[in-house]
């Protein structure tokens, strides 16, 4: 008995598509509602989310260092009264090279994974990171090979912080799919709060020694076997394995993560669409200069690389590693004894309101909780930089102990904001905004985005605040202002919809500030330019009649359909040119 195909009810109002784990009644078919949570989703989102971690602890780390006696020693400058100090040159160097090579890694780690796979790129990745810190650890005096050393750990962190959420994004159950890509910026989060905890204890017992700094940072090694060896105990992303024709461990892989049987609508309803995904692509086939200039050129792609781009550059521009980076020399600069305890505080809370993020980001919506991040950390921003640049003193900080509070105070506020809002939701989007053609390259470029930026605020950071102390959170306060307005005219809410809607609805044109209450057509309701324009990015949606004519379909399945592929792909491949 041939049962019916369920791709032409993806768009239908109300299904479970643009809900979250209710299924429809669906003859022939297990229609359970889905697990809320499963223990291999969960297992996976922690595992793979290690990739974050890394980056995370390695960032938390240096934020110490340069505050160490030794460190400071070894590698740093001497004023003619034998002082040791960073110059903002050498400071700004060491902090920021590992951006660099995160940018390169980025974009280096997409046509890797397409080759080899995510899983076995991931254990590529983590060893080129273990030998950029045994440059690094084993550095006596010489500073520049701390410098190189970060180049290359960059490289390892550039490319997990594309495949994290590559992974999870082809592996997760789709309403839980924002809350488990988040958990990658849940982990950075927690690898700066580890970071802060152990640079404090190292440095109190060992203090004056090489072992205050190269304790934290052999640990690192650590965690990069835990990632490494561990993923090999999880497959490889359902959509991979079907694109190299293991078709029965994708859907075992799926049946794993979403903890149903082999019967169950939702899982048939997601391995027919990579199934059609597959095969409208075996037409399009292009060498990778066409393809990375094709994506460029297809309906609003462009808009959209550019929209990542932009959301990964504001995420940097909120102020975040401002504190993270260089929070322990700027509260030592408010008069803070002890400023290895005040990063340790704020990294902990960093990390500790994160978890609700995780929340907010599947409850309240996207664009929402974006817009109420950015005026949040406005005014934090707003607060920190008057209170730093009129209040304090700042020759003499014991003297003004109030306003030094208040600084801590606001930068508590200030993070907690961030790590709620901008800090993961943006990692979800972009997960969220690509079709699948072009999805890997697109990723990759708004990630080299990130790090781009990540680069030169660690580069320049030490200078500007040199010049302008504290008013520099006056530059970030207006940043959070131009993110919000650049989410609300131009961000559309993703939460409790398929990739497919919300490519469809970029296609269409929906307003963004209308999104969340927008309803999607059939597609038979759609008009023809639009189907043309959903049918180049996303092939495995349509089925295009004989002669190029009738736009898109929904594929039935059946055996007369697949006599007229032929036709059907030569018509295709026009109109695609003609785009």
């Amino acid at each position: 008995m041939r049962l019916s195909n369920p791709i032409k009810e993806w768009r239908r109002r109300n299904s479970v598509e643009n809900t979250s784990r209710w299924v429809e009644q669906h003859e022939g078919y297990d229609t359970a509602p889905l697990p809320r949570l499963t223990w291999a989703a969960f297992g996976m989102g922690i595992l793979v989310s290690m990739g974050g971690f890394i980056f995370g602890y390695d960032t938390g780390q240096i934020s110490g260092f340069l505050g160490m006696v030794d460190f400071l020693r070894r590698f740093g400058q001497r004023h003619d009264n034998g002082e040791y100090y960073f110059s903002n040159v050498r400071s700004g160097l060491i902090v920021a090279l590992l951006s660099i090579g995160t940018l390169i890694g980025a974009l280096v780690g997409a046509p890797i994974a397409d080759w080899v796979g995510r899983k076995y790129s991931v254990i590529v990745w983590c060893v080129i990171f273990s030998v950029g810190m045994i440059v690094q650890i084993s550095a006596t005096d010489k500073w520049y090979q701390v410098m190189l050393g970060r180049l290359v750990a960059g490289f390892g962190v550039g490319a997990l912080s594309l495949l994290v959420p590559m992974y999870q994004a082809e592996t997760a159950p789709r309403h839980i799919r924002g809350a488990l890509i988040s958990t990658y910026q849940l982990m950075i989060t927690f690898g700066i709060f580890l970071a802060a905890v152990f640079n404090y204890a190292a440095e109190r017992h060992q203090a004056g020694k090489a072992a205050s700094w190269q304790i934290t940072m052999g640990l690192s090694f650590v965690f990069a076997v835990i990632l490494g060896v561990g993923i090999l105990f999880f497959s490889e992303t359902p959509r991979f394995d079907y694109r190299r024709g293991k078709v029965d461990r994708a859907k075992k892989t799926m049946m794993k993560v979403y903890g149903v049987p082999e019967n169950h609508y939702s899982l048939h309803l997601e391995l027919e669409e990579i199934r059609l995904k597959l095969e409208a692509e075996k037409t399009l086939k292009q060498n990778p200069i066409q393809e990375w200039l094709g994506m460029w050129k297809a309906p609003k792609m462009a808009y959209r690389l550019a929209l990542g781009m932009g959301l990964q550059m504001f995420q940097q521009l909120t102020g975040a590693n401002y504190f993270f980076y260089y929070g322990t020399v700027i509260f030592s600069g408010t008069g803070i004894r002890n400023s290895f305890v005040t990063q340790m505080i704020l990294n902990g809370i960093n990390f500790g309101v994160t978890f609700y993020g995780l929340y907010i980001v599947e409850h309240y919506g996207r664009r929402k909780s974006l817009i109420a991040g950015s005026i949040w950390m406005f005014i934090c921003f707003m607060i920190f930089a008057s209170v730093g640049h009129f209040s304090l003193d700042r020759d003499t900080p014991e003297n003004t102990p109030s306003a030094s509070i208040a600084m801590i105070c606001f930068a508590c506020f200030f993070i907690f904001g961030f790590a709620t809002t901008w800090g993961p939701m943006i990692w979800t989007i972009c997960g969220e905004l690509y079709p699948s053609r072009y999805r890997a390259k697109a990723m990759a470029l708004s990630t080299a985005s990130n790090w781009l930026w990540n680069f030169l605020l660690a580069f320049f950071t030490p200078f500007i605040t040199s010049a302008i102390d504290f008013r520099y959170g006056y530059v970030f306060a207006g940043c959070n202002i131009l993110a919000g307005l650049g989410v609300y005219f131009f961000v559309i809410e993703g939460q409790g919809r398929t990739l497919e809607e919300i490519d469809t609805m970029y296609l269409m044109g929906v307003k963004p500030w209308e999104s969340s209450k927008f309803v999607m057509p059939s597609l038979e309701e759609m008009d023809a330019k639009t189907k043309e324009r959903l049918e180049i990015t996303n092939p495995e949606l349509a089925i295009v009649n004989e002669g190029g004519q009738g736009g898109v379909m929904a594929r039935e399945g059946s055996d007369e359909l697949d006599e007229k592929r032929q036709g059907s792909e030569d018509g295709l491949a026009r109109k695609r040119e003609e785009a």
